[in-house]
């Protein structure tokens, strides 16, 4: 228990478990990991800058505690009070927050820390109870900029004409992009093999240096929807909106599988592993989702899955994801801010006819969920709503409100930010000449203007069964 003691003192305790949980486990395990260190850091903050000044300094002395239960040698330095119990409730109770399957594994060890301190005689009862009571307060705290994402998948309808079930793959033609940042299986050949084996009968196409991305996935489209199979796709979210293109235009449903660095819109449908899909794709379980469109006046279009948007966005999103894996979501979202802040100027459009200058224009396909800056995940993917969210550039100190309130998490009640839910809006370039981003990639607005909607359960999409709407479809 001493060494317990000391290696909580120091954070390499936590900093370790985290590391384990992120290495060891799937993305579920990462988030948790994530939140109990944040939760860790936070927790250490306020019990050295907020608690230390009002706790008591008395000790409970050492010669009266059991010979076993003392430190081998005096301490030489005065742990920080409430610290270590306050550290390790913050970092049980993150995890929890996000799995509590994993929280049940980490408790015993928090257990162990708060109990050490007991036993070693460096702390009574009523300071150890306050220190957990603070970390608990802590973790839960974490919630206000970063919300928990819940267990369910967002909730969609089932298709009106049944998916095909195609067991071991058979009608399925599936293309993998090894351009994507193919995680989990080590490179794409260990995956195309993982995915041979897992579908032997499936039709599985690697992207090679030389091809076309769209062409590809459009051939692929093309030969299954004759023969009643399905287009398979395995990349991040920008391969998934290609593949989504070709698998709507020939009428096919669509199966993802998450080979990208993030997989949002995988995440959203509630699919965490390849072996989620093949359930799916081997037992004909799907839903209808919508597609967001953007499109201009010489009849260009682009499909949108997730997100879209213009102004520093797009540069705010590559900022957070770079830090994030580093020093969690939210702080890594308050330092990339700050940065494109500093260095970026706001656009000015013309939105429903109404100039404007605004330093993003963001627009969910459908809700997203907190209501603040930081958009998580959808609750829905079939709701037929744009969700708009804007950040006004003529409001005085936008910047400094801005950067506050995200800080302070509450951006949701600044009048910097404009939030509506709508089914098209309209924007319209008056100066320069601006970019936007669609699922993670980039394009120019052509014409100069570009008209958002939606077309409502236009993809069918496979997925475990337990997240769609039985009432509908």
């Amino acid at each position: 228990m001493p060494l317990l003691t000391r290696t909580a003192d120091s954070g390499l305790l936590w900093y370790g478990a985290a590391a384990l949980l992120g290495i060891a486990g799937g993305r579920t395990a990462r988030r948790a990991a994530l939140r109990g260190a944040g939760s860790f850091a936070l927790a250490s903050v306020i019990t050295r800058t907020v608690a230390k000044p009002y706790a008591r300094n008395e000790r409970p002395v050492l010669d009266a505690a059991a010979v076993l239960r003392r430190f081998v040698g005096r301490p030489q330095y005065t742990p920080p009070t409430l610290g270590p119990a306050a550290s390790a409730a913050a970092f049980a109770v993150g995890v929890a927050l996000e799995s509590p399957r994993y929280g049940v594994v980490v408790a015993p060890l928090a257990a162990a820390v708060a109990a050490s301190r007991l036993r070693s005689g460096l702390r009574g009862s009523g300071e150890v109870l306050a220190g957990v009571a603070i970390g608990a307060c802590a973790a839960a705290l974490t919630s206000r900029w970063w919300p928990v994402i819940p267990d369910s998948p967002a909730v969609a309808v089932r298709p009106r004409l049944p998916a095909p079930p195609l067991p071991g793959g058979v009608g399925l033609s599936l293309v993998v992009n090894p351009g994507s940042g193919i995680t989990g299986a080590g490179s794409s050949h260990a995956t195309v093999e993982r995915l041979r084996a897992l579908l032997p009968d499936a039709r599985i196409t690697e992207l090679g240096p030389e091809d076309d991305l769209p062409a590809l996935l459009e051939q692929a489209a093309s030969e299954t929807a004759g023969q009643g199979g399905a287009l398979g796709v395995c990349g991040g979210d920008g391969t998934v909106n290609a593949a989504a293109e070709a698998a709507v235009r020939h009428g096919v449903p669509l199966a993802v599988f998450p080979g990208g660095t993030f997989n949002h819109f995988a995440a959203d449908l509630g699919i965490e592993s390849m072996q989620d899909v093949v359930r799916a794709v081997t037992g004909g379980d799907a839903v209808t989702v919508d597609l967001g469109r953007a499109s201009s006046p010489d009849g260009e279009e682009q499909v949108f899955l997730n997100t879209f948007s213009l102004g520093v966005y797009p540069e705010l999103v590559h900022a957070r994801e770079k830090l994030e894996a580093s020093i969690g979501k939210w702080p890594a979202l308050a330092v990339g801010l700050a940065r494109v802040l500093a260095s970026s100027r706001p656009i000015t459009v013309a939105v429903n006819g109404r100039p404007r200058r605004l330093w993003l224009l963001f627009a969910g396909n459908g809700v997203y969920q907190p209501s603040g800056f930081a958009p998580t995940y959808r609750t829905r993917l079939d709701d037929g709503l744009l969700d708009i969210r804007a950040v006004d550039g003529n409001t005085p100190w936008a910047r400094t409100r801005l950067l506050l309130a995200v800080l302070t998490g509450t951006l949701h009640h600044s009048r910097v930010l404009v939030t509506a839910q709508l089914r098209t809006l309209r924007v319209d370039a008056l100066e320069g000449d601006p970019h936007f981003a669609y699922d993670g990639e980039v394009a120019r607005v052509s014409e100069g203007s570009l008209v958002l909607g939606k077309t409502t359960r236009a993809l069918t999409v496979y997925r475990p069964a337990g997240g769609e709407d039985p009432w509908l479809g």
